[in-house]
């Protein structure tokens, strides 16, 4: 199986004090003991750093610390996918034809690259989202439990 996961679970599960850690860890256990392919879009990792970097918690997670859970946790298992050129034109041509302002960009890239990756589920907390900008994709999404 091919799991890609976005940046929402990724968060919840390398923060053990966020509310939807005990549905993400064990998915991040997972990934790591390599039950399943895991996946995620380059641009996941700069989203990641800036999530966990940016949490209104004390003691704030630090820049070098959000960097090395990245690695550890992220980079040296999944699989990146990364996007072309192509890729981001046609991304940015459907959320217009479907009306869609603003930041839900970044989760159309997202969408992308899990239809790119031929991901057999998107991992996510934010599956209305996800629907909106990737209709013909609603089958793979699946909130983490």
């Amino acid at each position: 199986m091919r799991v890609f996961f976005d940046t929402s679970v990724l968060v919840a599960a390398l923060f053990e004090g966020h509310a939807f850690h005990r549905q993400a860890f064990p998915w991040l256990k997972r990934a790591r003991e390599r039950e399943f392919s895991f996946l995620v879009a380059t641009h996941t990792l700069a989203e990641l750093y800036s999530a966990l970097t940016s949490l209104p918690v004390k003691p704030k997670i630090t820049p070098g610390a959000a960097q090395e859970l990245i690695h550890e946790n992220v980079e040296t298992v999944a699989e990146m996918v990364s996007l072309s050129p192509a890729d981001y034109s046609l991304t940015l041509q459907r959320i217009a034809e479907l009306g869609l302002p603003g930041g839900v960009v970044y989760d159309a890239l997202l969408a992308r690259a899990a239809e790119k990756s031929a991901a057999d589920r998107l991992l996510t907390f934010n599956v209305k989202d996800f629907r909106r900008v990737w209709p013909s994709g609603t089958s793979v999404l699946f909130v983490p439990e």
